[in-house]
């Protein structure tokens, strides 16, 4: 099982400073791989509670400070030689898939190949509506920019026509490092978006669930991905874990465990929310490695 740490990014932990030391720390005690997420802005009045808040306090007080994703995995890629940097995830319908497509091929080219690349749809509405993106469209815009990114990364000349997007056929130059372009993985939590996951990713980027409710979902996947005539053993799931306060390494071991003993291929620790700063969250990390190297 991967096991993969998030980058210093967002609240206390949002120290540009810091991000390649933190990169070349975790890769030399061990992880597999360097993650970010992404948010656009933390409103004052929010149209909508993250999920497990309350009005009172609508979503993490961190979210105030959020570096950005590409750039913070930029700055890791060039610190590091063997993680692999995954984004978990990218909002992808706030971005206009051209552009999208060349930075994620860029920073693919830059780490040799390392990047796994996670769209996700985000939850607060008050984000599309400040990058002018339609929040009810975000599924059918993130089917077309999956689309639109694979044809930009495997096609020699490349244009699109579609009812969100239009690209003049062009030539394209900018490949990624891999003939196919980087993993994709898929967020979400509903039926759709697990269906999506078996017909249109390599996987899922989920998040640590009771069992029960894990495998149902991923059966939704499973099944999505016979029907379309692909493996669905081939579909792999990278679970992000978001302790509370006072999180401990025994704690956090076990949960890991059972993602692992579950069929996890991988998780995600992100430690922002219950330490105070970068060098805590990497200790605590690096415990909860050791203790899963001990059995």
């Amino acid at each position: 099982m991967d096991l993969g740490i998030a980058l210093p990014q967002y609240g206390s932990h949002a120290r540009p400073e810091l991000i390649a030391g933190f990169a070349r720390d975790a890769e030399e005690a061990g992880f597999g791989s360097l993650w970010v997420g992404d948010r656009a802005l933390a409103p004052v009045d929010p149209s909508d509670l993250y999920p497990g808040h309350a009005r009172e306090e609508p979503y993490p007080p961190g979210f105030r400070t959020f570096l950005d994703p590409l750039t913070v995995l930029t700055v890791a890629a060039a610190a590091t030689g063997r993680v692999r940097l995954g984004t978990s995830t990218l909002n992808a319908p706030w971005y206009p898939p051209l552009l999208l497509a060349r930075s994620l091929a860029t920073l693919d080219r830059v780490s040799g190949g390392r990047l796994v690349a996670g769209f996700g749809l985000g939850w607060l509405r008050d984000e599309y509506t400040a990058v002018n993106a339609d929040f009810g469209s975000r599924g059918a815009r993130l089917d077309e920019i999956l689309g639109i990114l694979r044809g930009l990364w495997t096609e020699e000349e490349f244009g699109h026509e579609g009812p969100h997007w239009t690209i003049p056929r062009a030539y394209v130059g900018l490949r990624p490092a891999r003939p196919a372009g980087p993993p994709v993985l898929l967020g979400g939590l509903s039926p759709a978006a697990m269906r999506r996951v078996g017909v249109r990713a390599d996987g899922w980027a989920g998040v640590v669930l009771p069992a029960e409710p894990m495998a149902a979902l991923w059966d939704v996947a499973r099944r999505a991905a016979e029907e379309a005539g692909r493996d669905p053993g081939g579909l792999v799931r990278h679970l992000r874990h978001t302790p509370g306060p006072q999180a401990a390494a025994d704690g956090v071991a076990a949960v890991v465990a059972a993602a692992r003993d579950g069929g996890a291929d991988g998780c995600i620790l992100d430690f922002q929310q219950c330490t105070a700063d970068p060098a805590q969250a990497l200790a605590l990390g690096v415990e909860v490695l050791e203790r899963l190297r001990a059995g």
